[in-house]
């Protein structure tokens, strides 16, 4: 039989605080920027060298010579044969879910005019309506053979760390959020799962700090140093 036993009363949450760009190490690449539309379905990549367009669901491939920004009233242009891109700064959604990017992006490849979204993802307006996997632990990757997920409501947040799923109200108050009283179910788990529960189940019995990389993760980091980093599903 699957008991319930209300765990400790998780703290607050720091304030989610706006992303940021990762730095370049030193060595690498550039990140490429990206950019994205729906019907038809086309993605872009510019690099520092080249311009990689694929439209119309994949059936149009453009790749040309990277010709340089311009920047306009708006914010920048990228003209080049077969290729026009205009990137507007302003926060845009793709149509397709609650995510929302850092700029709105028209394209024009061979006369063909889509407008998408590209550039960094930024956090959810709310938490509520969200929900998320986890990546990691504690500076382990989770389990591949144990489902993951934290989701919030209006009003409560659910999910599972790896082995037993918790649930309970949740409130937003000043920038913090509190949680709780939870409730977990009491099963024990085969191989990682087990561990990686209580990693995060330690990891929230002190103050955290919700971060959101402009990669479209999460970040929940206490004072330890101890991190949960988790990737949006929608």
């Amino acid at each position: 039989m699957i008991r319930l036993l209300p765990l400790l009363a998780l703290p607050a949450l720091a304030a989610c605080v706006p992303a940021t760009d990762n730095p370049q190490g030193p060595g690498e690449a550039p990140a490429a920027y990206m950019a994205l539309g729906t019907e038809p379905g086309w993605t872009l990549e510019i690099t520092p060298a080249r311009l990689n367009y694929a439209g119309d669901y994949g059936e149009t491939m453009i790749a040309v010579p990277n010709p340089g920004a311009q920047t306009t009233t708006t914010g920048k242009r990228y003209t080049a044969d077969r290729l026009t891109v205009e990137v507007r700064p302003g926060p845009c959604s793709d149509g397709m879910s609650d995510r929302r990017y850092a700029d709105t992006v028209t394209v024009t490849a061979d006369g063909k005019r889509v407008t998408g979204c590209g550039g960094d993802i930024l956090p959810p307006d709310a938490l509520a309506g969200t929900s998320w996997t986890f990546v990691s632990i504690a500076g382990a990757p989770v389990a591949p053979d144990r489902p993951t997920s934290l989701a919030f409501t209006d009003d409560r947040l659910s999910g599972s760390a790896g082995c037993n799923r918790f649930s309970g109200s949740y409130r937003v108050a000043d920038d913090m959020l509190s949680a709780g009283p939870l409730m977990a179910t009491k099963m024990a788990c085969p191989g990682a799962g087990m561990a990686q529960e209580s990693a995060f189940f330690a990891l929230m019995r002190g103050p955290v700090r919700l971060s959101f990389p402009t990669d479209g993760t999460l970040e929940i980091s206490g004072e330890g140093g101890q991190t949960a980093v988790l990737k949006r599903v929608i």
